[in-house]
């Protein structure tokens, strides 16, 4: 994700922010308690990226140049979630994130220049990434296979063993929500971890803070 000083200016943010409480018969996040935002406009960068995303789509079906070609990158990470339909959704789960963990980790001012850009898929496989574009990757694979958006987070938060920012996809189930975290190499269940302090979540439909 980033520094610590970079994800305490986040959650002095968040404290700013308008929001509502959130529905009630929502699963616990980790132990927090948490409010409901709506307007993703305070995310540039998740919403400039899933512009970006739109933009890559439309070459879904182009010529492959070359194996970093985003065209490439595309069909064959399309090859990979076609391989998956019709199975259960825990082992498309499991697989979801073995594939996506098996990319290469790299910080974002290394690979971009910057101290948090949200890279599409796309450019995770092409460059490799860093916490939040595993869970941005893991995010859009599982929505290709049908996954409701509401039932995925991708959760920013404190990692409070090592005292620095991080990020995960949570994935909420009808009595769990299970965690999938490029450094862990299984699925497991948020009742698993208790190191992680979530800042705030968020999709494509909303976003919550947590305390």
């Amino acid at each position: 994700m980033g520094k610590a000083t970079a994800a305490a200016m986040l959650w002095l943010i968040m404290l700013a922010l308008p929001l509502q409480p959130a529905h009630a018969t929502r699963l616990t996040l980790f132990g927090s308690s948490e409010m409901q935002g709506g307007n993703l406009a305070f995310f540039p960068q998740f919403v400039e990226m899933l512009r970006r995303y739109s933009a890559d789509l439309t070459q879904l079906n182009g010529a492959c140049q070359g194996r970093g070609d985003t065209a490439c990158l595309l069909q064959e990470w399309a090859t990979f979630i076609t391989s998956m339909q019709g199975l259960e959704r825990r082992t498309q789960i499991e697989r979801v994130n073995r594939y996506i963990n098996a990319v290469d980790y790299i910080e974002d001012q290394t690979n971009w220049g910057a101290e948090d850009y949200w890279a599409t898929p796309a450019e995770f496989f092409g460059r490799a990434g860093d916490c939040e574009d595993y869970a941005i990757a893991k995010y859009m694979t599982l929505r290709s296979l049908g996954f409701p958006i509401e039932s995925m987070r991708i959760v920013v938060l404190m990692d409070t063993n090592l005292g620095i920012g991080h990020a995960v996809l949570a994935i909420y189930t009808e009595s769990d929500v299970l965690v999938l975290d490029n450094q862990i190499d299984q699925v497991v269940s948020q009742s698993s971890i208790h190191h992680y302090q979530p800042v705030y979540s968020l999709n494509e439909m909303n976003w919550w803070r947590h305390r």
